[in-house]
């Protein structure tokens, strides 16, 4: 029994050190520009960044497979590196939202200074480039670009915001198409209460992180104490946990991960940040940023 139990371990640690190279070839490989799809999904960045992360996921489970002896146990460790950006990585997200509406609410000030000035938006737009910030400048430049080509102002204004895709981005786009198609009176006054708008959405934003930022990391502490627990007890109790060595061991030590993993995922979807869904949208985002039309 012992000795077909090591086989087992043996040709799944093969298994999982084979998938791990393949995967990381794959990761690591250069791809010409004409295979890669213009609107890449978010499927393909996660299959990507699962890519770059599979020398560590393999490098571990290995080590808990030889540790343990439990392919359950491996397997959980290889998932659990593997997954580590989509169960802990809303901080990172939240920050990112946060640094978007602030970077739009800087904008739109700088915009209504601008336009202040009795300047058209087809001339302000290019000029309040370099006053947001660097996590929309990429798209700025885009928008400047195309209105330099000639491409009409509520054409350039509406991709902008699909290469934004952000539902507060929407609602200073939508009035910069207004006042582009109607010409009318008021734009400065719009854009003080937009800027505004923005400004308490940040401030909001920024309290929510914060008091979502200790759950999070209370997860991780929760996850690091049952993974060093495990591993502490399988190493030097070994007779306390040798029931998980049998195959119903194992068949329940299963079921004990996936309800420690159905936890997480309610934990990670009580930290995660619901926005709103964008009113804007009007076709699917089949270009490029960089492409001019």
């Amino acid at each position: 029994m012992t000795l077909t139990f090591d086989i087992v371990l043996i040709v799944l640690a093969g298994g999982v050190a084979a998938g791990g190279i393949v995967l990381l070839v794959a990761a690591l490989t250069p791809r010409a520009p004409g295979e890669v799809a213009e609107a890449p999904s978010r499927m393909l960045d996660d299959l990507k960044g699962a890519g770059q992360r599979t020398p560590v996921a393999v490098v571990a489970a290995l080590a808990t497979l030889v540790l343990t002896r439990w392919v359950v146990a491996a397997a959980a460790v290889l998932a659990l590196v593997l997954l580590w950006d989509r169960l802990f990585g809303g901080g990172r997200e939240a920050r990112l939202g946060v640094a978007r509406i602030e970077a739009l609410a800087a904008w739109t000030e700088s915009l209504r200074d601008t336009v202040a000035g009795a300047v058209g938006l087809e001339q302000a737009i290019p000029s309040t480039v370099h006053a947001a910030g660097a996590v929309i400048t990429t798209e700025l430049q885009t928008l400047s670009d195309r209105l330099r080509v000639r491409v009409p102002l509520p054409e350039a204004l509406q991709r902008f915001a699909d290469e934004l895709d952000d539902s507060s981005a929407d609602l200073i786009v939508a009035a910069l198409i207004l006042n582009a198609r109607l010409r009318g009176p008021g734009l400065r006054g719009v854009l003080t209460s937009l800027a505004a708008a923005a400004r308490a959405e940040l401030e909001m934003r920024q309290r929510i992180n914060a008091g979502r930022r200790s759950t999070q990391r209370s997860v991780q502490i929760v996850v690091g104490v049952t993974v060093a627990f495990v591993v502490g007890l399988r190493i030097f109790n070994p007779s306390y946990v040798e029931p998980y060595g049998t195959p119903l061991g194992q068949v329940m030590l299963l079921v004990v991960m996936a309800c420690f993993a159905a936890g997480i995922f309610w934990l990670r979807r009580l930290a995660k940040f619901e926005a709103p869904e964008r009113f804007l949208r009007t076709r699917a985002r089949t270009e490029t940023v960089g492409e001019l039309r």
